[in-house]
């Protein structure tokens, strides 16, 4: 247990590393990676958008069932559109998005620069003088990180859509009281956060994935071994970014605290 503490330490200063080279070589020479970014992040959508959807909307109306039973307990059911829109912004939208992305676009993206690895064509990247970060890591990165705050928006819209699906049919509330109680919540603070936090999961999630395939060892075996790592990484460090961002946001804007 003892000898895990030191791999996980360097597992943290590799992806930092490698989270430090992707920003600098962007920042360095905001040019020449757009055209694969683009093409990449047409790839991200076609990959993860129906997964996302369908996860998200059918995640709401179990949520939603759940929670009109205990409000329905305290009398309170035309409440549920406020508190479902909270619970939905700050975690649930952003969490299914993260994982549906880091399960479906991580693990692709770590597969294959895992299989580059085995197959010694980074190696090969370095001795013509090309950067293997800038040439294969920094277009997908950019593109996850990109992609992410989009598609958790279109997950947001579905995950209101299932909740007022849940709400009219199974609690038997109007659909003005759901809608009048979701729009007092409904600020731009609530918004900017979701938003800022989902670019951070989404560039994390890249990171770690791309990290633990360009360090793959060990042949096919091994680029598997590196995909089931990079994913369980990858929930952990989303699970702590969503913590934390959430924490943040509390402190610097108390007003999130209340529930209108």
């Amino acid at each position: 247990m003892l000898g895990s503490v030191p791999r996980g330490v360097a597992e943290l200063g590799g992806v930092t590393r490698l989270a430090g080279q992707v920003v600098w070589s962007a920042v360095r020479h905001p040019r020449g990676y757009w055209t694969e970014t683009r093409d990449e992040m047409f790839r991200v959508l076609t990959r993860s958008a129906v997964p996302m959807v369908l996860a998200v909307f059918t995640f709401a109306l179990m949520i939603g069932i759940l929670g009109l039973n205990f409000l329905n307990l305290l009398g309170a059911a035309y409440r549920y559109g406020q508190y479902f829109f909270i619970v939905n912004t700050r975690d649930f939208t952003p969490w299914i998005n993260s994982m549906v992305v880091a399960g479906i676009v991580g693990t692709a993206l770590c597969a294959d620069l895992g299989a580059r690895r085995i197959r010694e064509e980074i190696d090969a990247l370095e001795v013509l003088g090309l950067d293997p970060v800038r040439e294969l890591v920094l277009p997908r990165v950019l593109s996850i990180s990109l992609l992410t705050p989009l598609l958790m928006t279109v997950s947001l819209v579905m995950g209101i859509v299932g909740g007022l699906y849940s709400t009219v049919t199974y609690g038997d509330v109007p659909a003005a009281d759901y809608w009048e109680t979701l729009f007092k919540n409904l600020t731009s603070v609530e918004m900017v956060v979701a938003v800022g936090k989902s670019l951070l999961i989404g560039f994390v999630t890249g990171v770690v994935c791309a990290h633990k395939g360009l360090t793959a060892r060990g042949g096919s075996i091994g680029v598997g071994r590196a995909v089931n790592e990079a994913v369980v990484l990858s929930f952990v460090l989303v699970f702590l970014v969503d913590f934390a961002v959430n924490l943040t946001a509390l402190g610097l804007f108390p007003e999130m605290g209340s529930v209108r």
